[in-house]
């Protein structure tokens, strides 16, 4: 059969060699679930640091190991590279990369600019190449519990989304904590909700002289009555990361830290009684009912994400976190970044 333009062929499963460039905070993450994932092979590893570069050799013997990511890209082993490196190099190396005919997996953000994610897209489109971006939390068994949760109904409609995601540091210096935190957050609410957001507003601020917003607020506008409202920080006396969904049938308590539990189903609620053409005949009555904890996958996260890169790259199956989803939430964080500058003004999407 011969391929009409722009139409992927189907690629023989075969082992398919990761070059990863990075191997500081995630990269190292990154290269021990690709070592162990089926199909795959680690092949090479990218870091300007010698130390870092000697202690994957240490760790992983037999791969390569380069301070230059050019070299990596010529070597005719790797099909796929990952990039674990400031966001401000993603698009560079990922265009790099997808030109030199190797899938791409990114870490999050996608990109420093929804311009930037856009061509990225467009590249992988024209190569036939697989884009995906490392939104590690949509891989993990809670989430995907609570879209099942969401999509069978049990909660009923989604009336709101709440987190609150806080630590004392890790301080970047190239990107503020909106970027760093509450990307974790717009991935999950872009695979959770049912519909795109239309608009957001937020607040934010430096306490470090000269470094970006450590404290931030955003809020995301649906339509209807859906809203969503984000609190990050690197300045918390205690690290938090809880997130409450509720629904108009139930509520959801999702804490990423309980050991046992994460997800804690609530069945509490209101009900409305009266004439709703006459408010002042509205009662409200509370519902309070059981508490259950549902059982999920415990695979790690970063595991089943690197299995589907893989999957992907062999089948050419469009990842769950594509570039596309890569993109949306590039799109939120710049809208956000909008606000802030403007005062928490809201910005439409």
């Amino acid at each position: 059969m011969i391929p009409i333009a722009g139409q992927r062929i189907r690629k023989g499963l075969d082992m398919i060699g990761i070059g990863v460039i990075g191997y500081g905070y995630w990269g190292p993450n990154l290269v021990r679930n690709f070592a162990t994932t089926p199909d795959a092979r680690v092949v090479a590893v990218c870091d300007l640091d010698r130390q870092r570069r000697d202690l994957a050799a240490l760790r992983h013997p037999g791969i390569e190991t380069t301070d230059n990511p050019r070299t990596l890209l010529e070597n005719r082993a790797v099909d796929a590279v990952a990039i674990a490196t400031p966001v401000a190099s993603h698009f560079e190396l990922a265009l790099q990369a997808l030109k030199a005919g190797r899938h791409v997996l990114v870490e999050k953000p996608l990109t420093q600019s929804s311009e930037q994610g856009r061509r990225l897209i467009e590249a992988a489109e024209r190569a036939g190449k697989t884009l995906m971006v490392d939104h590690t939390f949509i891989y993990t068994g809670a989430v995907r519990k609570i879209r099942e949760l969401i999509e069978g109904g049990e909660i009923g409609e989604v009336l709101y989304y709440d987190s609150t995601r806080v630590n004392l540091g890790l301080f970047q210096s190239d990107v503020s904590v909106l970027w760093d935190l509450a990307v974790h957050d717009l991935a999950i609410m872009d695979y959770l909700m049912p519909e795109e957001p239309r608009a957001v507003s937020a607040t934010a601020i430096a306490h470090v002289h000269g470094q970006p917003e450590n404290t931030a607020y955003l809020t995301v506008f649906y339509s209807g009555n859906r809203i969503a409202h984000v609190n990050v920080n690197w300045l918390a006396p205690v690290k938090l990361r809880q997130t409450l969904i509720g629904g108009d049938k139930k509520m959801i308590v999702y804490d990423d830290l309980e050991p046992s539990e994460k997800i804690k189903i609530y069945d509490k609620g209101i009900e409305l009684n009266g004439d709703l053409e006459a408010q002042r005949n509205i009662f409200i009555n509370y519902r309070t009912g059981e508490m259950r904890a549902p059982t999920f996958d415990r695979a790690e996260a970063l595991a089943v994400e690197a299995k589907h890169f893989v999957e992907c790259v062999q089948t050419g199956k469009t990842p769950l976190t594509d570039g596309r989803a890569g993109l949306r939430v590039v799109r939120i964080l710049e809208a956000a970044a909008g606000s802030i500058a403007a005062h928490g003004q809201m910005v439409e999407l």
